[in-house]
This record gives C-alpha cells, structure tokens and sequence, in this order.
C-alpha cells in the first residue's frame, strides 16, 4: 500500500510541511491543479484551496473507494481500517 498526500503548495512548503508535522508518506505538489481537477478536489484551475478528499485505487489505478472529508481527525483510521477491508492487511 501507498499514501500520497497531494496539495496545491509548492514543492518547498510541502517538503517543509511534512518535515513539520513528521509525515511517513509522500506529499505531492500539485500546483497546476491537474490531479484536483481529475479528482473532484477541485472544480476549476481558479479554485485557491483543494476541497479535503480522499480517494482509494487499486493497484491498477482504478477508483475503488471515496469520501469527502468532513472531520479530519477520525479520517485516517478509518480510513486504514477500509484499506484493511479491501486489501488485507
């Protein structure tokens, strides 16, 4: 399994976020607002911030579980815990 962060900061300040805040996972830039778009984080290139979701693929790339976050504070777990679910452990 793979957990990447995406955000619209630049390379640098996601590099210093997840320094910050001790992340284990990768934090991507997307500063173009491709990945958003493509998504549903964004609904144009104007939008100034990614709306919170998450998104699941498979291996292959295809989307098999979504959520749009309200409350983040409980997300990851359950979020590990459907992984769990889908995939094993």
């Amino acid at each position: 399994m793979v957990i990447v962060g995406v955000s619209f900061d630049t390379i640098e300040d996601n590099a210093a976020f997840k320094e910050n805040n001790e992340f284990a996972y990768e934090l991507w830039s997307d500063t173009e607002k491709d990945l958003a778009l493509y998504y549903g984080a964004a609904s144009s290139q104007t939008q100034a911030l990614a709306s919170r979701v998450t998104r699941i693929l498979d291996a292959a790339g295809e989307l098999v579980l979504e959520y749009t976050v309200s409350n983040p504070s409980g997300h990851p777990q359950q979020v590990l815990e459907d992984c769990q679910v889908l995939f094993g452990s």
